[in-house]
């Protein structure tokens, strides 16, 4: 008896010692414990995703790849899988298991070193939201003391829907949904039983379970789970035995972006970053762009072939690379570290022979490469000559030749080459701005320098527009009659002389305005912009949006010779294409939060419908680069501004009706082919051909295109905007225009047409030979010879200079 009492006492004095052990640890720990009720409004980190106009997915940022799902899109297999795996007794514990807790406390005391941690799922939501991994007594107590305060505030299927969001489980996927993605392309709720208990198995240890790592042994921890499924009655002996049949099958997914359009993606995570900062990265915005995908993959595929085109015909580099004397596995090994660029495919030349080449493509396998896909490659010598057409397969490859080749349509394959030179397209919607299109590079893998809006190049000749523009709104006319003549200038502080001169070294004498245009005579906008002074020239040019320190204070302006990037060019051309009004390009449609709420709303300045409307709407408040009015704020949607006029929309219709010209009879002839009357341009190509332009328009599209070198050099002899440049434009915007009627502004009210003397530019009267009609402002209409004042120059609408009016005229 003496013994039972000693035990009895013995027992009820550990246990008031654990009770007030458990006590003291409560009320000490308790007040430093978070509130539980946090959880029902925890914030999942999720990624942030961009997409098209039409939404299709662009990109994704961020670390975690998170897809949180409700309760109720669980299914009950995967539910019973995961109960199975980690905690078969959920339903009846209060948030511990005892039988857990005593068994991990035996095994520690048996070995000497935690062996598991005897938590149910609801201590993982309490160390997942709350705690670190830190392996500790004190971490554990709270960890208990937490799961018994979330049993009291949220039920099962909360707290297992807390558990199933926030678990990681390998290669970045964080929660059950992120993780059917990544390993099998699917939904969870669309995954076999076998696939669901495979995902249940990976909490316990993700590297050690992950089936991609190690698939032997996640098929071990699959069966093992199918294996309790069946003991505790989730499922009967006929689905176990179809499951442990099935190979695990799993493989990496990663969620491919829909469309290409790497430099798109890259500019709405800037403006993201811009507005929120870090939390761009894991609120799960969800960004709309003003892209549309159909527009981005012309785009693309535009600039290529463009590319590809210029580069082959300046002849064939060789390979990227030489592999002589390896083994086949050598090769495959060194060719699928190789990457696809622009669509171009790596391989290795693994033999040569009479008819053509066999090569080893990245997936391993050995295809043919015909001589009729590799005849075309002339040895490149520079950009100037190549070497002797080959006459058979060994004169352009050898075996090791580590090699680009493209598929054709009917699966066959032809070597080409990764272009050395660059490119940029841009296209905007010239009535608000939108960029409808962007691409800043042949590869993004290649280099991800956005060329479209960072490369500050000459524009050349596709800059006089804007020259001529500001000689309409100075008294010129487009009869205005300019002597394309030598000129020589002289500087007497430097001591240098400048004799400009056309690209021809031709000149024709006074010709009008609009054929000088036309024709892209420099002489003819270095007088004009002599005329005008050069100050004006730069104070009117800058209204177009660009800004007036980038614009050379001197008469090398008329040619040119400003750095401005693609960007900068596409929105001021935006001006003609519009009628006269100045809009700023955006790329940020719409952003909304990850529960679809609308954080943001583009609203960009509105062109009016007619000159009253101009007059009583505000202009514009200032905009950043993207045509958003503040970055750091998200907006709600209120009546968008005026567009300001920046020049008169007679102006800006005479400007087209001249661009128009340089299409049907000048430099950009080779747009003849798309066959439309509402196409507007200009070619632009700098000294040595470093740069080729083209810039053109109807009214729904405005495109501009740049091709040239990153560390600029020539592109050649004969390489101009025009058969460089253009080529590019048309692919893209013959695309996008395809079956599209013709659109062009109407013409507005204030201008006059008028039979013109082409030698006098003059009204011309009855019966003068070669007369044609011009364009012209009421109040700049040209007299006749006979009405003509004594001391003004015929057809300038400016005094002539009495010393030296071949200066001008």
């Amino acid at each position: 008896m003496r013994l039972l009492k000693f035990l009895w006492w013995t027992c009820v004095t550990i246990i008031c010692g654990v009770l007030l052990s458990f006590s003291g640890a409560y009320l000490y720990l308790s007040p430093n414990l978070p509130s539980v009720e946090a959880l029902r409004n925890v914030r999942l980190q999720m990624p942030l995703r961009v997409y098209s106009a039409d939404n299709k997915l662009i990109a994704e940022f961020g670390e975690m790849r998170r897809t949180p799902i409700r309760f109720a899109e669980i299914p009950p297999d995967f539910t019973h899988a995961l109960l199975s795996a980690e905690d078969d007794n959920f339903a009846n514990h209060y948030g511990v298991d005892v039988k857990s807790l005593m068994r991990a406390a035996a095994q520690l005391l048996k070995t000497g070193h935690i062996q598991t941690g005897g938590s149910t799922i609801t201590m993982q939501v309490a160390k997942n939201y709350f705690l670190t991994n830190e392996r500790s007594f004190s971490r554990k107590i709270n960890e208990i003391l937490l799961a018994l305060q979330i049993e009291r505030s949220l039920t099962k299927d909360e707290i297992l829907e807390l558990y199933v969001n926030k678990i990681y489980l390998g290669n970045r996927a964080y929660g059950v949904e992120a993780a059917a993605q990544v390993y099998y392309g699917k939904s969870i709720k669309d995954l076999s039983l076998a696939q669901m208990a495979m995902i249940a198995g990976l909490p316990k240890a993700p590297s050690r379970y992950n089936p991609l790592a190690n698939a032997a042994r996640s098929l071990e921890r699959r069966n093992w789970i199918l294996e309790r499924m069946l003991k505790l009655g989730f499922i009967d002996q006929q689905r176990y035995q179809a499951a442990i049949q099935e190979p695990v099958g799993a493989s990496y997914h990663v969620q491919t972006p829909e469309l290409a359009a790497p430099y798109i993606a890259e500019m709405a995570r800037a403006e993201l970053v811009g507005r929120f900062g870090g939390d761009a990265y894991t609120e799960g915005y969800r960004v709309y762009t003003t892209v549309r995908s159909d527009l981005q993959e012309d785009a693309n595929t535009a600039l290529r072939e463009g590319l590809q085109d210029y580069d082959q015909r300046h002849g064939y580099r060789g390979p990227e690379t030489r592999l002589p004397g390896k083994t086949r596995d050598a090769w495959r090994q060194a060719i699928a570290q190789q990457r696809p660029l622009g669509g171009l495919e790596p391989a290795i030349v693994t033999q040569v022979e009479k008819s053509g080449a066999m090569v080893m493509t990245r997936d391993g396998k050995e295809e043919a490469l015909s001589w009729d896909g590799m005849k075309w490659a002339r040895p490149y010598l520079s950009n100037n000559s190549m070497g002797r057409m080959p006459s058979q397969p060994s004169d352009v490859v050898q075996a090791g030749d580590v090699i680009r080749v493209q598929r054709k349509d009917d699966g066959s394959l032809r070597l080409t080459q990764v272009p050395a030179a660059q490119s940029a397209l841009v296209s905007l919607n010239p009535q608000d701005g939108a960029i409808m299109a962007l691409v800043g590079g042949f590869s993004f893998e290649q280099s991800n320098y956005n060329r479209a809006t960072q490369a500050r190049r000459q524009p050349g000749s596709s800059f006089k527009p804007f020259i001529y523009s500001c000689a309409l709104d100075n008294g010129f006319t487009a009869a205005s009659l300019i002597n394309d003549a030598p000129v020589v200038f002289y500087d007497e502080y430097l001591d240098k002389v400048w004799r400009p001169k056309n690209d021809t070294n031709t000149f024709l004498g006074p010709i009008p305005m609009r054929e000088a245009l036309y024709k892209s005579r420099n002489m003819v906008s270095i007088r004009i912009l002599q005329a005008l002074g050069v100050n004006r020239a730069r104070d009117c040019i800058s209204k177009f949006g660009l800004n007036k320190d980038d614009l050379p204070p001197n008469l090398s302006m008329a040619l040119g010779t400003a750095t401005l990037t693609p960007m900068e060019i596409a929105s001021a051309w935006t001006v003609f294409a519009n009628g006269g009004f100045k809009v700023s390009p955006y790329i940020v449609q719409r952003i909304e939060s990850r529960d679809g709420q609308v954080l943001y709303q583009a609203n960009p300045p509105s062109i009016p419908q007619n000159e009253e409307q101009v007059q009583a709407q505000p202009q514009p408040a200032a905009t950043d680069a993207f045509g958003n009015d503040d970055p750091s704020q998200a907006k709600t949607t209120i009546e968008p501004a005026a567009a300001e006029r920046v020049i008169d929309a007679r102006t800006a219709y005479i400007m087209t009706s001249m661009l128009q010209d340089v299409i049907k009879r000048g430099t950009g002839r080779r747009a003849l082919a798309l066959k439309r009357d509402d196409l507007a341009g200009k070619t632009g190509t700098t000294n040595e051909s470093k740069d080729a332009w083209f810039s053109g328009f109807n009214a729904d599209f405005m495109t501009t295109v740049w091709v040239g070198f990153d560390q600029p050099e020539s592109l050649g002899r004969a390489e101009y905007g025009g058969n460089v440049a253009l080529p590019i434009w048309m692919r893209y915007m013959g695309a996008a225009l395809k079956d599209k009627p013709s659109h062009l502004l109407p013409e507005p009210p204030g201008l006059v047409s008028l039979r013109i003397d082409p030698v006098t530019g003059r009204a011309a009267p009855p019966g003068t030979p070669g007369a044609y009609f011009e364009l012209f402002k009421n109040e700049d209409t040209p007299p006749s010879m006979n009405e003509l004042a004594p001391g003004s120059a015929p057809g300038s609408g400016m005094p002539a200079d009495e010393e030296a009016p071949i200066d001008l005229f």
